[in-house]
């Protein structure tokens, strides 16, 4: 396979999207003939800055180099977020790429949010390379804790999960329907999450800490971006970011943490196996991502790999809310099941919502359905969908690879339910063995087993606080 002139040796494509061109194959590639050293810092809250090193090739890769450096901000924003981004080592490049990160532009989605993460204008700059900011970044211990009696709690899109703890272990849980994506008034987030922290108060004798996993970005306890509140006005944010800090006053004087459901469900993993450092992959509306390092400690960083890209091709899909292709969210979730369906021989009804069209999928691969397409070759073609999965996850992990440091991922989501999952997991591993076998051999790729459904996310969630 040949690139923008850079040839890649890929033994293993998805059976049913050979178009895919695995970002960080071809960047290995890239980078064996790239002597041009180049620097990105991106700086977040609090002075926090994040540097990145490379280097390009000569002039003659024109094309390349702008693919290249474009699509590597585009990585290093998303995984670490942030406000600002500064280059250095490659002024005509950069220009280039410093057209899109304006309003209105090409990546007026990635801008925006930014900018709505952090309260502030988005800024993109060019300096010398001794003008290069440096590398203010620390990781920050959390969660691990199990003694006393602890509230965790899960914000979820449709559902609230709440657990009462007690010394590590559960002694009441419940789940309650709600729709928080559907209200403009915070009174009804705020009500239903007090609702639940007096529940589970009830069931302990008194209460230590309070511990919270939801979906967004977060900055400190307060969600700057988030579905939770997708209704809610920006006019009206300050409630939204004091929501969980004002809930916990309900219950009185005790510490609380908030925490990205990602992080929080890598710091799952880590408990349950006693091992670091975990990436969490968790496959369902979309791709979200979380992760703890060796030390058991989060990086602070934003770890949205949604929205950063895994394939270079740019006919693929474009993701819907951010308009961009070749973006983890088409790759990972329920879109891409419904993306390759057709591919795979099998008509989904265009009524059905997202998660009907992938229930349909999987009862087809579980042999749970009697309808026109649930024949044996049907059946083949939904394994497909789930294999050519597996096959996309194995290429990109290389690409995480480059800017984590990876030994055990773990896969969770609708997506990965079932045989699907198994069939996820079976194909990465076996494309790792085949195509990198020095990665796989350092690298563990799993379904979560069964300790790590009973530690779960209210377990860890709940182990967010440090108490005196």
């Amino acid at each position: 396979m040949n690139y923008l002139g850079i040839d890649i040796n890929v033994k293993n494509l998805p059976p049913l999207d050979g178009d895919f061109i695995p970002m960080g194959v071809w960047m290995i590639e890239y980078e064996k003939e790239a002597k041009r050293p180049i620097g990105i810092a991106i700086e977040r809250e609090d002075g926090k800055v994040t540097v990145f090193e490379s280097k390009l090739r000569g002039s003659e890769y024109e094309e390349a180099n702008l693919r290249y450096l474009e699509r590597y901000i585009k990585f290093c924003l998303w995984s670490v977020g942030g406000w600002k981004v500064t280059v250095c080592g490659c002024d005509e490049e950069a220009l280039k790429v410093r057209e899109d990160y304006t309003l209105g532009a090409a990546r007026d989605f990635d801008v925006n949010f930014m900018m709505n993460t952090y309260e502030r204008s988005f800024e993109f700059e060019i300096c010398a390379p001794e003008n290069l900011p440096e590398a203010n970044d620390t990781d920050k211990s959390v969660g691990g804790h199990l003694e006393g009696c602890r509230i965790g709690f899960d914000a979820g899109g449709s559902d609230r999960k709440v657990s009462a703890v007690i010394d590590g272990e559960t002694v009441y849980s419940e789940e309650v329907v709600w729709h928080p994506k559907l209200s403009e008034d915070i009174s009804y987030q705020y009500e239903g999450i007090v609702d639940s922290f007096k529940t589970a108060a009830s069931k302990m004798p008194r209460v230590d800490g309070i511990g919270v996993s939801t979906a967004g970005v977060l900055i400190g306890n307060a969600p700057m971006v988030s579905s939770i509140f997708l209704k809610i006005s920006r006019d009206n944010w300050d409630e939204v970011k004091t929501v969980y800090d004002r809930a916990a006053k309900e219950i009185g004087d005790v510490p609380i943490v908030v925490a990205n459901d990602g992080d929080v469900t890598a710091l799952a993993g880590a408990m349950s196996m006693g091992v670091a450092p975990v990436m969490g992959i968790a496959m369902g509306t979309s791709e979200a991502g979380g992760y703890v390092n060796a030390e058991r400690n989060v990086l602070g960083w934003f770890n949205e790999l949604a929205f950063a890209p895994v394939d270079l091709n740019q006919d693929s899909m474009a993701d819907p809310w951010s308009g961009d292709n070749g973006v983890g969210a088409t790759y990972f979730s329920q879109d891409c099941v419904i993306r390759l369906a057709p591919a795979a021989g099998i008509a989904l009804d265009e009524e059905l919502a997202p998660a009907e069209k992938l229930k349909v999928v999987q009862d087809i691969l579980e042999g749970r359905t009697e309808f026109d397409t649930g024949t044996e070759q049907t059946r083949e073609g939904a394994g497909k969908i789930f294999e050519s999965i597996g096959v996309y996850l194995a290429h990109t992990l290389v690409l995480y690879g480059l800017f984590y440091e990876l030994k055990y991922v773990q896969i969770l989501g609708r997506v990965a339910s079932g045989t699907g999952g198994e069939i996820i997991v079976s194909e990465c591993n076996r494309v790792l063995r085949e195509e990198y076998p020095a990665f796989a051999n350092r690298l563990e790729v799993m379904l979560p087993d069964e300790e790590t459904r009973r530690v779960g996310q209210s377990v860890a969630a709940a182990s967010l606080p440090e108490i005196g």
